[in-house]
Order: C-alpha cells, then structure tokens, then sequence
C-alpha cells in the first residue's frame, strides 16, 4: 500500500509513543499490556481524530474550501480536534452539537470539549438526539452554499474512507515499532465508535498481511450493527487503497457488552479503569471512548480471554480533555482531606 499518493497535511506529533504498562501489567497478573499513545498526536491536547484530520484536510483545501463542518456529541473529541486543526490552517470551523446524553451539568455543557470548541473560534449550534446527524449537517452545508459559501463536511468522527486512511497508516506505523522492538503483538484493543479508526486499521493490519488480530470495543452500538459499519468501511477503504479483497468479515470483530446505559453515560468499570491508569501509570482516559476500552480489556484479562505473557497492545485514543465534563461521576466534589 502506498499511502504517501494520498494528499495529506501533517498535523499530528507522528510515530506516537508504543509504552509498556508494568504496573498495570504486574496488577492484572496475566497478559503483557502495552499501549499506543495516539492521545499524544499533539493537536489540542491529542486524539485519534487529528490522524484522519491530515487527509480530511488535505482534501478540503483541494477542493478550495472556506469553512469546514462536522458534527458529533457535546463533548464531542472529533469537533474539538477539528476546530483546532481548521484554525491551524486558516479556515472557518461550524460544528453541530448534538445532546445524546441528557446531561445538563455546566461541566459538561460547558467545559472540557465545549470549552475548546469556542477557544479555538469554531461556531457552534446545538440540536437533540436525532439519528440522522450526517443528514442533519448537509442541510447546513446547503445553507452555506446558498449563502456563496464553499463548506467541506466531515461526517461524525471523521468516518470515511479519506479519514480512515490516517488508521491505516497507523497500522503500518505500530507494525513497524513492534518490528523494531522485536515485539510480537498478539492482540490489538481499542476503542471503536465511528468505525473509521477499526476501519482503517484492520486494513493497514490485513493489508499489511501482519497476523494480528484486532478488537474493537463498542461504545455505542450493538454488536451486529457496529461489526457491520465497521466491515462496510474497511471495504470502502481497501478499495481506495487499491487493495480490495483484502479484508473479510472475520477480521472485523467488536465486544459491545462494555457500553454500559448508552454513548458517553460512564459505567462504574469505565471510571474504575480511569482511575487504574491514571493510579499506576498516570495515563488519563477519557469516560466516553478509551475508559470503556480500557474496562473492556481489563474485564477480558481478568476473565483469561488475554493469556498470561500474551502481548496486548492498547490503542489510546485521547479525550482527556473530556475528564471535565465529567466531575460528577468521579464524586470527588463530596470529598474531604482526611
């Protein structure tokens, strides 16, 4: 594969850290636990989001674009990333907020992410649950139009095959690490939403013929629907590859049972497992996303899914910044110093 004929343009603090976890490691008492930094990307305090955004970007600026739109969740890492990196490169940023949660906290309505969003100058509007976000963003962008604008879109977590081309490159690039550290990579977990980081990366690991199989860990949807966004992504992006074929349905596997009551409401496994790392290895997690993952894989370690010297590499894919919105869960405020 040859990702370099694709237009990009460098954003992310690229190859991230590949760290072994000992104290995690010594605490589970079985696998080999190493984690991929991609919260360390650099961009807005990090994220998995900033490696799509070098194609995504590269693309809008192709197609002379003047604003650039998305949509996500209030606490949305996607849009944060995205309006950080529109006004590295000068252009406008609109985001569509959408509340999936409920929450009225001002933590999470207005710190953390939000907080970012309007640092960073993008203009926000807001609207309720609606299963059609993408529908929804397209009718802005024909407003703008309309308006003599030229809006570039960028569907929810950057999920096509443009943005899944930065997953695919990760791929090749923890491939290359674990090569250079004489490391066998027995399991690969991580975080899946969106389906273009699971998408991009069983490309890069399938495409790369490497062996390792990979695991997602569902944060929204049931089993069924996310294996099958999941799978319909990685085709498209095998073919943008020039590498149809290379992926099939049995390389697309995700664990939806650590959702806990819905996307972005913690579970009490997701916050024990942020306070793990943030305990042992003083790494922070973020509720929505990678502590569910981290539960996930924790939970699975517990249960003799990971063998005992089995290496288990951890895709961290940011949103600390997220912590914020979520105070209440922690329950610190009722605390007092001993």
């Amino acid at each position: 594969m040859n990702i370099g004929r694709f237009a990009r343009i460098r954003l992310a603090h690229l190859p991230t850290p590949l760290e072994y976890l000992p104290r995690l490691t010594r605490a589970l008492g079985g696998p080999e636990v190493w984690i991929k930094r991609d919260d360390c990307t650099g961009l807005s305090s990090g994220g998995n989001k900033t490696r799509k955004l070098e194609f995504l970007l590269a693309q809008a600026r192709e197609r002379d674009a003047d604003i650039v739109l998305t949509q996500g969740a209030t606490q949305s890492n996607h849009a944060r990333q995205t309006a950080a990196a529109a006004a590295k490169l000068g252009l406008a940023c609109h985001l569509l907020l959408e509340d999936r949660t409920g929450n009225t906290e001002r933590f999470y309505t207005e710190s953390g992410n939000v907080l970012l969003d309007h640092l960073h100058g993008a203009s926000v509007e807001h609207c309720g649950p609606n299963p059609d976000m993408n529908g929804e963003l397209e009718k802005i962008a024909a407003r703008m139009r309309a308006a003599g604008r030229r809006p570039y879109v960028i569907p929810g977590g950057g999920s096509n095959p443009t943005g899944a081309l930065g997953y695919v490159n990760a791929a090749l690039e923890l491939i290359t690490q674990a090569n250079d550290l004489g490391l066998k990579i027995d399991h690969v977990v991580h975080a899946t939403g969106s389906a273009g980081t699971q998408a991009g990366m069983i490309v890069g690991l399938a495409g790369s013929r490497s062996g390792v199989p990979l695991l997602g860990v569902g944060v929204r949807a049931p089993r069924e629907r996310q294996e099958k966004s999941v799978f319909d992504l990685a085709c498209a992006t095998a073919d943008l590859c020039g590498i149809a074929g290379a992926v099939s349905r049995d390389d697309v596997v995700a664990d939806c049972d650590y959702v806990g009551p819905g996307y972005g409401i913690s579970t009490p496994g997701s916050i024990e497992a942020i306070e793990i790392l943030a305990r042992l290895e003083g790494i922070l997690l973020d509720p929505v996303y990678s502590g569910k993952a981290m539960a996930g894989l924790i939970d699975l370690a517990r249960k003799g899914r990971f063998k005992k010297g089995e290496n288990v590499v951890f895709i961290h894919t940011g949103g600390s910044v997220g912590l914020f919105g979520y105070v209440a869960d922690f329950g610190y405020r009722t605390r007092r110093p001993a």
